[in-house]
């Protein structure tokens, strides 16, 4: 018998091993447990095969550099390249690739760029300023391009506008007067050229090359303005002793006459049914032609002849300019000039509004100035102003271009298209022997016609039809031989 204050042995130690009932400890034999590193590289070099009945997932993925060329741009690899026994790559090979890897640093960074792993390590070059050198967009590209060359992916540059440096018609006009304060010269939206001769109004139509007789005058009177209204059916005529005419040139009917100035009307300038004249009195009158008064309001400012008048192009601002060197801008409802531009030094004769840029006017003045000013009459700022070296007669802008036009007297009688707002020349046209003191352009915009005092009326092919900016840049003909309404 047990001895009862014994206590029980303890229970026998279980095996470290689950192991089948035929195998002991003592049959299986035990090898040497390999390291953490070489675990490790086993791990990583066996095959990865999934198991279909449990899925992977990881928090995050780390790539693969094995295969990732580090030293073609200079960067250090995390491992070193491996060493091959056999040496199956040659020399051949590591040429190739040597020069690929320049050709490629050449087209990326330059060709003046060093090699950075024959100089300076990579943790020498952080941060550090390089001088770099203005290339172009084709430098970039690894075949590489000489500036000479020209390539398919180019873009073509527009061949630059020919221009006849002779007038395509000449009309005889006798009895043209050479007076720099008159303006006998317009160009309906119907393509109806009106001009004053003597004490005569002639029309010739453009479409049919036909010349008619609107009026004469008689002895007493001379013609000294005309301007067509903006629809190109009614005709205003201004006269020596201070009156305005007003024709329906479709009926060759003369509509009204209208009172209020005491001299010469040399200036007239159309606002829908609005009419602005301006005469050697000093004075600006505004006339509505529906109303029964000869006229609505008196503009009073200048101290000499008014010889120029234009309304804007949103009928809101007139502009006038006068023998005083006075170019003077008012608002629709004002009887004083809102504006007052005093820096030419001559006759303001030439002003013209931007149809492209609300509110720029430009100017220009006579034999003692010479010069065509820019203002923009919504910021009341001076932009720019070109000496001519000629007294500037006549400035008209081009609706479909960017562009400007402009005929001078003394001393040089010439026609120059400028392009804006660079106001380089693009051509200069002579032809006239005296002073070009007129000027209209078409109602397409794209011819012009000029008089002078040796009695002609000369026409040009200038500006280019409103199509010019998506074509290859060849001017387009002139629409003398068909009507163009506006």
């Amino acid at each position: 018998m047990s001895d009862p204050t014994t206590p029980p042995p303890p229970p026998a130690a279980r095996p470290l091993l689950n192991l089948q009932p035929t195998m002991s400890p003592s049959s299986i034999t035990v090898e040497a447990l390999p390291s953490n590193t070489s675990r490790i590289e086993r791990l990583i070099s066996s095959p990865v095969s999934s198991s279909p009945s449990r899925r992977i997932c990881s928090d995050r993925f780390i790539p693969s550099r094995s295969s990732s060329n580090f030293s073609l741009f200079s960067m250090p690899s995390s491992s070193p390249p491996a060493r091959s026994s056999s040496h199956v790559k040659d020399g051949n090979s590591s040429a190739a690739s040597t020069a690929y890897t320049a050709l490629l640093r050449e087209a990326l960074l330059g060709p003046d760029t060093p090699d950075r792993t024959d100089s300076h390590s990579p943790a020498q070059n952080i941060f550090r300023y390089r001088n770099e050198t203005k290339r172009s967009l084709h430098s970039l590209f690894p075949l590489g391009f000489e500036e000479g060359e020209t390539a398919a992916f180019r873009r073509p540059v527009k061949a630059a506008r020919k221009f006849e440096r002779s007038a395509f018609k000449v009309l005889d006009a006798p009895a043209l007067q050479d007076d720099f304060y008159l303006n006998l010269v317009d160009w309906s939206s119907h393509n109806v050229l009106a001009v004053g001769l003597g004490n005569c109004v002639y029309l010739w139509n453009a479409c049919s090359s036909k010349v008619s007789k609107l009026c004469d005058l008689g002895v007493e009177e001379s013609v000294c303005s005309v301007g067509w209204s903006q629809r190109g059916n009614h005709l205003a005529i201004g006269t020596s002793n201070g009156k305005v005419q007003i024709w329906d040139a479709s009926q060759c009917m003369r509509v009204r006459t209208m009172e209020g100035h005491r001299l010469r009307v040399g200036s007239l300038a159309w606002s829908s049914f609005l009419l602005s004249t301006g005469s050697r009195d000093k004075s600006i009158l505004n006339r509505d032609i529906r109303a029964h008064e000869n006229f609505t309001s008196k503009l009073t400012g200048h101290k000499s002849e008014v010889c120029g008048l234009k309304w804007s192009y949103d009928n809101r601002e007139l502009a006038s300019g006068g023998n005083d060197n006075k170019l003077f801008v008012w608002n629709q409802h004002s009887t004083q000039p809102v504006l007052k531009y005093c820096d030419h030094t001559a006759a303001v004769k030439a002003i013209a509004w931007s149809p492209h840029l609300h509110g720029l006017l430009a100017s220009g003045g006579g034999t003692a100035d010479c010069c065509i000013r820019f203002w923009n009459t919504t910021t009341n700022s001076h932009l720019n102003c070109i000496d001519t070296s000629s007294q500037v007669c006549n400035l008209v802008w081009s609706k479909n271009v960017n562009e400007l036009v402009s005929t001078h007297g003394y001393s040089q009688n010439q026609i120059i298209v400028w392009k804006y707002p660079t106001m380089s020349k693009l051509a200069t046209l002579t032809g006239h022997t005296f002073r070009v003191l007129y000027l209209a352009i078409s109602p397409d915009g794209q011819t012009i016609v000029t008089g002078a005092g040796d009695e002609t009326l000369r026409f040009w092919n200038i500006f280019p039809s409103p199509k010019y900016q998506n074509t290859e840049g060849e001017i387009g003909t002139s629409l003398l031989g068909r009507t163009v309404i506006r």
